[in-house]
């Protein structure tokens, strides 16, 4: 049962927000004081809800975008965000793109891994379980980062249990 149900939609609506995401959402859930594998669970769900829209939609977002001199900026920041990764998501395709989302740093993550699979054209089973394994992982590393390496043992010890 959920602790404190409050701080669970805290972290998973946090971690939907881009650039944001879990990366910022677990640290949040260690300082509201949720026990790590809500922190982890609330982030990784809140991470993962938007992708499966991104890569269905986007495309045609981005081209009404193109059309409106409004949204100039947001249609250059996006062609540029994209641009910026696609070589290093081109060269491995989709273990090219989970460890480009599973890095927890600034400009990688589940948004923009969704945007590049997308501009890319890759086939969406691919492009889902590739986000979706580099979700699991960054949620590992930041839930180990947040709380601390009693926290390590404690995932690896819950993974196992889990999976076994």
């Amino acid at each position: 049962m959920i602790q404190n149900i409050q701080h669970f939609y805290y972290v998973f609506l946090i971690s939907m927000v881009p650039v944001i995401e879990l990366r910022g959402a677990v640290p949040v859930g260690a300082a509201l004081e949720l026990p790590w594998y809500e922190a982890y669970i609330a982030a990784v769900l809140g991470n993962l809800l938007p992708v499966p829209f991104i890569l269905l939609f986007i495309r045609h977002i981005h081209a009404w975008l193109e059309r409106c001199r409004y949204f100039l900026r947001v249609v250059d920041f996006i062609n540029e965000k994209v641009r910026k990764h696609t070589n290093k998501v081109l060269q491995y395709t989709r273990w090219g793109l989970l460890i480009f989302v599973a890095i927890p740093l600034p400009g990688t993550g589940a948004w923009t891994g969704a945007l590049i699979a997308a501009f890319l054209d890759m086939r969406l089973r691919t492009a889902l379980l590739a986000i979706v394994g580099g979700v699991l992982i960054a949620g590992g590393i930041m839930t180990a980062a947040s709380y601390g390496v009693a926290g390590i043992f404690e995932y690896l010890v819950w993974v196992l249990e889990y999976f076994l």
